[in-house]
């Protein structure tokens, strides 16, 4: 097990003092701060004590790290990536690819890294789960375009929208929308009648069609314990609240709206999802004493442990383990590391069963199918 150094996201829609509080750091901080990462994506690799990027751990025996099923199915590279999100503005209303269309899209990318026109940062799907640490609000995953129609029909600039989403054709009526061609005029008509969450974004974008895109989208309110499944190309936005994520080890966003980045909307249009779906909320199933947040991505695996019920844990393929609340010990092999709320470390797949103990909540990112002893 290796006890890791974890970098942090400063986006502006972080919080002064959410990841200082969960890291035990003074607060407010200078700047926001967003997401805490935990993983090996280039990006923003985790390091060991020791300085080493976890990247470089991997690489060095990928097969000792990883082993052989995640190699055969991943190639050498830590296939999920774990987060904590601190969301104290809303996010951008985004959606990320599957696999295909990510393998497509890297393929033919030609905006150099780091230019913010570029679409496709790897050639990886995104599928993720957010699980609450606090109440989280977010919309997710278009409604019934009926529905949505009604509230659209409020504004009278936006009958043939509303006619179009009547007619089952939500494609056209979101392509409308962010090719629309005076933005702040019909937004600020829709902030006169439209209820909350959307006037509320109304003011904050007052010239952003991603505003009206978002009306389309289910409201999403969860409790703590309580987790959002994201499926790709499911549309989506993160509103307010913490949570732990994880995700498929990706960098990939195509931003509709709620942002000043960059919107490609051709491409948007392509990779996206116009078909009604439920938010996708998910309730922790218990295996094994273990709280396993169910989901079909193949890329990883959430779950929630109580150390105080001394679980033991498989060795079986990599694993991060997240100190969320309390002090924690774990046990492998003759050696023992103590965590704190906050803290974490990489289990790679060569060595024995680990034991946890102590009192404290800890959250484990694995692949499917590492289920507990």
């Amino acid at each position: 097990m290796e006890l890791l150094d974890n970098p942090i996201q400063n986006y502006a829609w972080g919080s002064h003092t959410v990841l200082a509080g969960f890291l035990g750091r003074p607060s407010p901080t200078e700047r926001p701060e967003a997401e805490l990462w935990i993983g090996a994506h280039p990006a923003a690799p985790s390091r060991l004590r020791s300085g080493q990027a976890l990247g470089d751990l991997i690489a060095a025996d990928p097969e000792a790290a990883l082993g052989s099923a995640s190699v055969s199915a991943f190639g050498p590279r830590l296939p999920f990536l774990l987060k904590v999100l601190a969301v104290a503005e809303p996010l951008s209303l985004q959606v990320h690819p599957d696999r295909e269309q990510a393998e497509r899209g890297f393929a033919a990318e030609r905006a150099p890294a780091g230019d913010p026109a570029r679409n496709y940062k790897d050639s990886w799907p995104k599928p993720e789960i957010l699980c609450a640490l606090s109440d989280f609000h977010a919309l997710c995953g278009l409604r019934d375009p009926r529905e949505s129609a009604e509230l659209l029909g409020r504004v009278p600039a936006l009958g043939p929208v509303a006619a179009l989403l009547e007619a089952g054709d939500v494609k056209a009526a979101v392509e409308a929308l962010l090719t629309w061609p005076s933005p702040k005029d019909v937004v600020t008509e829709a902030r006169a009648v439209a209820p909350e969450p959307y006037a509320s974004l109304a003011a904050r974008d007052p010239g952003d069609m991603g505003v009206i895109v978002a009306m389309l989208l289910n409201e999403v309110r969860l409790v703590p314990g309580q987790a959002l499944y994201v499926p790709p190309r499911r549309p989506h936005a993160y509103l307010s609240g913490t949570g732990v994520e994880l995700m498929a080890g990706s960098d990939n966003v195509l931003r509709a709206g709620l942002t000043p980045k960059h919107v490609d909307v051709p491409e948007l249009l392509s990779v996206a999802s116009f078909e009604p779906s439920p938010p996708g909320v998910v309730e922790p199933e218990r295996h094994s004493g273990e709280d396993v947040y169910v989901t079909p991505a193949p890329e990883f695996r959430l779950s929630r442990l109580d150390a105080g019920q001394r679980p033991v844990l498989p060795a079986a393929g990599p694993q991060l383990l997240l100190c969320a609340d309390g002090d924690v010990r774990l046990r492998r092999d003759g050696r023992e590391t103590e965590l704190s709320r906050g803290e974490a470390v990489f289990a790679g797949h060569r060595g024995g069963p680990i034991e946890l103990s102590g009192s404290g909540t800890v959250f484990r990112a694995s692949l499917p199918g590492q289920v507990r002893d």
